[in-house]
């Protein structure tokens, strides 16, 4: 049975576990560059020729990893390969969580929607914009109801105006087609502040 060199390709547990960044580095005898720039703790930061660099890398036994090929000389860093990985994957993760999905929910009016119907609507769009989501509510003009576009345009400007407390507009209303659309984002909910305790002043002596 042939032995694996470690130097050449890594953990390979770990990267048959994390194959999406298998391949992105160079690492040890995969790195061509005659010298390279090592930076990081555990070695003095400086250009080295490439046999110097595997040779620390071996004696701190971990890897030699190029993090810039593009700079002259390429980056390295001394580290684990595998723990490099980790920490790769982990923040990556992390900035995915803090990217926060913004969903639009889409409203349809008629030119002449009654306010029954426009209630029940309002409703949800509240429900939605308390939800975080945006709006956007469009008027659709069938047939010879586009006469009566001004109508569709009050009626979303008193959508707009009825949703005031929950949500600012990203877009007036504007005829595309067939359709009169406005676009509403939900507002920032205030977070109370603290009451500030009024400063007692201090006692007046008084002589006796």
């Amino acid at each position: 049975m042939g032995v694996v060199n470690k130097k050449q390709t890594g953990n390979r547990g770990y990267l048959m576990k994390n194959d999406s960044l298998k391949g992105q580095y160079r690492i040890n005898e995969q790195i061509r560059a005659k010298e390279v720039r090592i930076v990081g703790d555990e070695v003095e930061p400086n250009v080295y020729p490439i046999a110097q660099a595997l040779r620390l890398a071996e004696e701190h036994e971990v890897d030699l990893v190029e993090i810039s090929p593009n700079a002259q000389p390429p980056v390295c860093r001394i580290v684990d390969y595998s723990k490099f990985l980790y920490q790769l994957k982990k923040r990556q993760k992390e900035q995915k969580a803090k990217q926060v999905k913004v969903n639009v929910k889409e409203i349809r009016f008629g030119p002449q929607t009654d306010d029954h119907d426009y209630n029940f609507k309002l409703k949800h769009a509240i429900g939605f914009l308390e939800d975080g989501d945006k709006v956007k509510a469009y008027v659709f003009f069938k047939g010879r109801s586009i006469l009566f576009k001004e109508q569709g345009e009050v009626l979303l400007l008193r959508f707009a105006n009825d949703l005031e407390e929950y949500a600012k507009v990203d877009q007036m209303p504007i005829l595309e087609g067939k359709r009169m659309t406005i676009q509403l984002s939900p507002k920032k909910k205030d977070v109370p502040k603290k009451p500030v305790a009024p400063k007692v002043a201090p006692a007046e002596k008084t002589e006796e």
